[in-house]
């Protein structure tokens, strides 16, 4: 039993459909939604798609853009990557692994577990085997700890579409980097800008609310400024608290399987969340045709995520300072090759 159909639990199901078990998904949403995190496919991510069968189509990223105050600069990326949406790359998922022989039950909420024994609505159900691939949202009864004091919230809003806003952005991925926090922004496949932030809660109350913040750090990093002109004044704005970035875990418990952000989650000023879903699910699904056991299986995955959560936790930990952030943006000026090292070394491998 599969519980979540993003691309962690969706890279889970086909890999098992495909080698003729009937894996069963369990996805709260009935309709395919535009999740608050993801939409940055690296080549890597592009690649595991491509050996997945899923084609998507989006924005190509050739080069990263930094900016920190009113320093900015720019440096290729490894090889061109995709901005795409999540509701796009998740159905695309999802009905590959349908075709595959997956069973998909949409609509369904599950509450809380008990180990194996999980709770959705007014069902209970028991699994031989638990994946357990809800993404950033933690599940009663096997949520992952509370680590930080000042724990990162995540935000997102979308801006545009509009022509100038696309001519502004389009080939980079950028990184717009602020006092507690930083903006990843990227064009998707539908003219729109794509603007998730990880914010510390402390300044983000001091804020006062996420509207405030917005107007902050478009002061702060005049770039940032000029391209939040295309976020409507009734845009809604998507949040999630408590982001454990930085985290991961080698231990689980007996049949669980915890996929993507419930394994390990990397920070995502790397880019890199939706590489870790789809090797975890990928690796999932093997090791349980194969009889791995849960425990093995998260050790495995452990290992294989230890170095880039660690490397882009040191950059994180760098870029919500602006002494260390204004920094960062001078040393990728002088050595344009450190961002594609940075790129390779944070990637998972598949």
């Amino acid at each position: 039993m599969i519980l979540g159909g993003g691309p962690a639990g969706a890279a889970a199901a086909i890999t098992l459909a495909r080698a003729g078990a009937r894996p069963l998904v369990l996805e709260r949403q009935r309709e395919t939604g535009d999740a608050i995190c993801g939409g940055f496919l690296s080549w890597r991510s592009l690649a595991a798609l491509g050996r997945l069968g899923v084609e998507v189509a989006g924005a190509e990223a050739r080069e990263v853009r930094l900016f920190s105050g009113t320093r900015s600069t720019r440096a290729p990326l490894p090889e061109p990557a995709l901005g795409v949406s999540r509701r796009q790359l998740d159905s695309a998922m999802l009905r590959q692994a349908e075709a595959a022989g997956a069973m998909v039950e949409r609509g369904v909420h599950v509450r809380e577990a008990d180990g194996r024994h999980i709770r959705a609505d007014n069902e209970a159900f028991w699994a031989e085997r638990l994946l357990l691939a809800t993404g950033k949202h933690d599940l009663r009864g096997l949520a992952r700890p509370k680590l930080a004091a000042d724990p990162a919230v995540g935000l997102r809003v979308r801006l545009g579409p509009a022509t100038a806003l696309s001519k502004l952005i389009e080939g980079a991925i950028e990184l717009h980097l602020f006092d507690r926090g930083y903006a990843g922004l990227v064009l998707q496949e539908d003219g729109t800008g794509n603007l998730c932030l990880a914010v510390r809660k402390s300044r983000l109350n001091e804020a006062g609310g996420p509207a405030a913040l917005l107007q902050e750090i478009g002061r702060e990093v005049p770039a940032l400024g000029e391209r939040l002109a295309w976020l409507a004044a009734d845009a809604p704005i998507d949040a999630i608290a408590a982001v454990p970035y930085g985290w991961r875990t080698a231990e689980t418990s007996g049949g669980i399987y915890r996929l993507g952000d419930q394994a390990g989650v990397i920070p995502s000023l790397a880019g890199e969340g939706m590489g870790i879903a789809l090797a975890s699910g990928v690796m999932a699904g093997e090791g349980a045709i194969r009889g791995e056991t849960a425990q093995a299986f998260q050790r495995r995955l452990a290992g294989r995520t230890r170095r880039p959560i660690a490397i882009a936790s040191a950059v994180l930990a760098a870029a919500e300072r602006p002494g260390s952030a204004a920094a960062l943006v001078k040393l990728m000026r002088l050595a344009p090759g450190l961002a594609s090292l940075l790129a390779r070394v944070t990637r998972v491998s598949h």
